[in-house]
């Protein structure tokens, strides 16, 4: 079966996603991501709770932070200030909580950043996560506010365009069990087990409702990318033993399939992760074996995960030796550039970028 690609995305403003490739992907393709700060300064968007639940509020300030970064980085052909179907948009909305927030943990927004889980929550406790129903979850007040942003869409604009961020099954757990997670795997993996196959299973009905319902709109999307970030706090035993088949489950219930790991080395884990069905997507930090990564995964869309606070603070000849070390081994590849800071300079955005147009011009010549 032929592998369904994926590439990294990152919605202005928003935490990274991926989309489906389209052909178009050049060999050492930059995908751009700021930090909320970064608008908040420069075009003085706001990102408080009403930016998450307002799409009318969201897709005037999408307007000025699109056009901000069109002036700012024209080699950029991703940001067209004459295509507005991303601006009425689901992407970002409630950054990185969007299944702790239906599960009741209220968020904290702030003018400046993503919205994080108020700390006075408390994590759930073992009869809490054995009580917990799926049915009853996906009927809650805070499945229902989603539904209803997507009903003013399409009311308004037509196609409900965008990717909400469903993090991956270990990721979440962490979110809602807090540190306990890690010590569960050996004092109670019974518990693990339960709690795992519940996450997963809300997980992917809630994306797979969402989904469906953007598809109706006109917006085709029919992917998962699960968000392993914390899967370098486990050993590739307990990947192997708690995660891989709910990462297994949720392959299969989309179309494509593709896994983040984070800036973090993904060389212990890669193989289980190639006896997943349908990987189309896999990144990696830059200390990963990328060689190793390019052979067990050709099919795939590869990216590394660059470090912003290495972009800002690195000298350019540095960035250029890493650059060239990504390209000599993992291209054709992403850079995913996220997270960029507030101080960063524009000049440094550029330079980085003329730097893998010229590493993709030299294969040319």
């Amino acid at each position: 079966m032929k592998i369904l690609k994926l590439r990294n995305h990152i919605p202005i403003s928003g935490p990274a996603r991926r989309e489906p490739t389209d052909g178009t992907e050049s060999d050492m393709r930059i995908s751009l991501g700021f930090e909320p700060a970064w608008f908040h300064k420069r075009c003085g968007v706001n990102f408080t709770e009403k930016w998450h639940k307002d799409p009318f509020y969201r897709y005037e300030s999408l307007i000025k932070m699109k056009k901000e970064l069109c002036q700012r980085f024209p080699s950029v052909s991703y940001w067209n200030e004459d295509n507005k179907d991303d601006l009425a948009t689901i992407s970002g909305c409630y950054g990185a909580y969007v299944i702790p927030m239906v599960c009741g943990f209220p968020l904290v927004y702030e003018k400046d950043k993503w919205p994080e889980i108020n700390k006075n929550k408390e994590k759930f406790s073992v009869k809490e996560i054995e009580k917990l129903d799926i049915d009853k979850i996906l009927s809650s007040p805070f499945v229902e506010e989603i539904f209803r942003q997507m009903d003013v869409i399409e009311a308004e604009w037509g196609k409900i365009h965008g990717y909400l961020n469903w993090q991956g099954v270990l990721n979440n757990a962490f979110h809602l069990r807090g540190e306990n997670i890690f010590t569960d795997f050996y004092d109670k993996p019974d518990l693990v087990h339960h709690f795992f196959s519940t996450i997963s299973d809300l997980m992917i009905k809630l994306a797979q409702k969402v989904q469906k319902r953007q598809r109706n709109s006109g917006f085709y999307v029919n992917h998962f990318c699960v968000s392993n970030c914390t899967v370098n706090m486990v050993s590739p035993d307990i990947y192997r033993e708690f995660l891989f088949p709910y990462d297994k489950k949720i392959a299969e219930s989309f179309e494509r399939f593709g896994m983040h790991t984070c800036n973090w080395d993904v060389t212990p884990y890669l193989e289980e992760i190639r006896k997943l069905p349908k990987v189309g997507y896999l990144d990696m930090g830059i200390m990963s074996d990328m060689k190793k990564v390019k052979r067990m995964f050709p099919e795939a869309r590869r990216a590394v995960m660059y470090s912003p606070v290495r972009l800002q603070e690195a000298s350019l000849n540095e960035i250029k030796k890493d650059m060239e070390k990504i390209y000599q081994e993992l291209s054709p590849c992403d850079i995913v550039m996220a997270d960029i800071q507030a101080t960063t300079s524009d000049k440094r955005v550029n330079e980085l970028l003329q730097i893998c147009k010229d590493l993709e011009m030299q294969k040319k010549e």
